[in-house]
């Protein structure tokens, strides 16, 4: 493991392991409409270019997110939180970009290597599902 500085926040991480694990990953399984909204956007790639900096420089295709939650919708589109693991060790808190963390929710890793912790967004993202 090496130390790397992800938007502010000072990690031990296994880039190598982690991508590994994204090779395989199916990513997030949720068919929600909400789920289903953000994921086409990050399929196209139409995150922020700071998130998409940090997912490209891991080897992380934004897609395979471990972790996405609406948290509201209003005038300006639809407020998201996800997140994505990584194999290391953090030293919690905020950065510029998001926030390293460990995401409890336990069904968007299955089987993914000890130790890890999340790297969690927030994002104001468009409405582009036709329903």
């Amino acid at each position: 493991m090496n130390i790397y500085n992800l938007g502010g926040c000072q990690v031990k991480l296994d880039i190598e392991e982690t991508a590994k694990w994204y090779e395989t990953s199916n990513g997030w399984g949720c068919d929600c409409s909400h789920c289903r909204n953000f994921l086409q956007l990050a399929k196209k790639r139409a995150l922020s270019k700071n998130t998409l900096d940090v997912l490209d420089e891991l080897g992380i295709p934004p897609e395979k997110a471990t972790y996405v939650g609406e948290l509201f919708t209003d005038e300006d589109g639809v407020h998201y939180q996800f997140s994505y693991r990584l194999v290391g060790t953090p030293s919690t808190g905020y950065g510029d970009v998001g926030r390293c963390c460990h995401e409890p929710y336990p069904y968007g890793a299955p089987g993914f290597p000890e130790p890890h912790f999340d790297l969690e967004f927030y994002e104001t993202l468009p409405w582009v599902l036709e329903e």
